[in-house]
Parts: C-alpha cells; sequence; structure tokens
C-alpha cells in the first residue's frame, strides 16, 4: 500500500515538473521570437535612418528656404538613433515619420526637385522601407501578444512569475493618414 502511494506521488512530481519545464520551455520560445521580431524592426529602422542623410542631402541644394524643416528631419534622425527602449523609439520614430512627411511636403512645392531622379529613387525606397517596417512591426507585435497572452493565462502565469518574466511592449507608430477624409474630384 505505501509502495503504491509513493508511486503515485513520484508520477505526480514527476509531471509536475515535466509540466514546469514544458511551460518555461514555451515561455522562453515566445520571448525569443519577440527578441527577433525586434531585430527585424531594428533592421528596417536602421535602414531608414541610413537613407535620411542621402535624402536631406539631395534636397539641400533645392530648399534654401526651408532650412527648419531639413533641421527638424536630423533631429528627428538623431533622436531616433539614440532611442533605446520600446517606448522611446516609438516616440522619436512617431516624430521622425511626421517630419518626413513635412519634408515630402516640401518638397512638392519645388517641381525641380520633385523631378529630380535622386530625389525619386530616395522617396521609393523610403516608402518601400516604411512598408517592410510595417510588416515587421505587425510580426512583432503578433509574436508580443501570444508572448503576453500566454504569460497571463493560469497556470502559466505562475511559472512566468516565478521566473520574472513580464509582458512586452507593443510597437505603436502613429499613423494619422490613414485617419484623413480622402479627397474625391469628380
Amino acid at each position: 500500500m505505501l509502495g503504491g502511494i509513493l508511486i503515485f506521488l513520484g508520477v505526480l512530481v514527476f509531471l509536475v515538473v515535466i509540466w514546469v519545464i514544458g511551460s518555461y520551455n514555451g515561455v522562453i520560445t515566445l520571448r525569443n521570437s519577440v527578441d527577433n521580431a525586434w531585430a527585424q524592426i531594428d533592421v528596417q529602422l536602421t535602414r531608414r535612418h541610413d537613407l535620411i542623410p542621402n535624402l536631406v542631402k539631395t534636397a539641400k541644394g533645392y530648399l534654401t528656404h526651408e532650412k527648419e524643416t531639413l533641421e527638424n528631419v536630423i533631429k528627428a534622425r538623431t533622436q531616433a538613433t539614440q532611442a533605446t527602449a520600446v517606448k522611446d523609439k516609438q516616440a522619436a520614430e512617431n516624430f521622425l515619420t511626421s517630419t518626413l512627411r513635412s519634408l515630402f511636403a516640401v518638397v512638392e512645392r519645388y517641381p525641380d526637385l520633385k523631378a529630380n531622379q535622386s530625389m525619386l529613387k530616395l522617396h521609393e525606397e523610403i516608402t518601400s522601407t516604411e512598408n517592410r517596417i510595417a510588416f515587421a512591426r505587425q510580426f512583432y507585435n503578433d509574436e508580443t501578444m501570444r508572448h503576453n497572452t500566454l504569460i497571463q493565462q493560469f497556470p502559466v502565469n505562475l511559472i512566468a512569475s516565478s521566473f520574472n518574466f513580464s509582458n512586452k511592449e507593443l510597437f505603436e507608430i502613429e499613423d494619422t493618414s490613414h485617419k484623413e477624409v480622402p479627397e474625391v474630384n469628380l
């Protein structure tokens, strides 16, 4: 009888240990996936940051009266490259996006600059990079949501709190362009 109880308790402890190991490994797998997704965003953000000096250099010759706009783009780029935390990076990238929009709005007023082949190519590359950032951001946010959901669910939350796993922050870039009502000219 005592032998049967000990075997039952041994099997129970073994199952609990297996469950703890499996839960821990599941959280680690998702945490690494979130880190990988963040690395993909960082690659695209770095690509965008690297394009901006060429963009400013190309525009500088044409925009002698728009010095403030160019300085804001450079300032925003500097802030974006120096930000490290997700929240700081998010704010800096939002500022950079708004200054780039201002720059492209100014470029529209200068037909020679707008038709410049270097400017056209840079504009196309930045647009392409923005799309890549959007895809990478979506993947990161999806993985972050999966990670956060897992560590909040019972009983995995017991393992997560025991090993100090915490929620990851979503990366959201404010895009006000989709909120604007499109103008229709008939």
